[in-house]
């Protein structure tokens, strides 16, 4: 028996679990998808007025998280599109073990980032239009 949900029993149980409402699925489902979602979160980043970056995180092939830039907004450092995206979805499941989930964003993830990813078990990091597999994220960068 696999340790994960289906997506069926993911979708049943997003909403019970989600401390937050649940998110809008792509309409497209799979990496193309979930990316075009990162940047529509990149488009509310610079309309926001802040750096062009967004992020979602995605676990067996269901949005659990998403977040444009917020460094400027919020004048945070730390901010990123792929922390807070991490953040949400950790909020969201009411988790910090997001293991098997994928992050994608629209650049590749700084150090600071894929350290994130690395402690919060995301399996992989996609990034970009070519959706280019950056791999299981490491603590070798930093």
């Amino acid at each position: 028996m696999s340790p994960y949900l289906s997506r069926r029993r993911w979708l049943a149980l997003l909403p019970a679990a989600a401390a937050a409402p649940a998110l809008a699925q792509p309409a497209a489902n799979g990496p193309s998808g979930f990316m075009a979602r990162a940047v529509a979160m990149r488009a509310a980043a610079v309309a926001a007025g802040d750096q062009p970056f967004g992020a979602v995180v995605s676990r067996d092939g269901i949005l659990v998280g998403e977040a444009p830039s917020a460094v400027v907004t919020r004048a945070d450092p730390t901010a990123h599109a792929e922390m807070e995206a991490i953040r949400d979805a950790a909020r969201r499941l009411r988790t910090r073990d997001l293991a098997g989930a994928v992050l994608y964003s629209t650049s590749r993830p700084c150090a600071m980032c894929e350290a994130a990813a690395m402690w919060a078990g995301i399996a992989r990091m996609v990034h970009g239009d070519a959706l280019t597999d950056a791999g299981a994220p490491r603590l070798s960068r930093c």
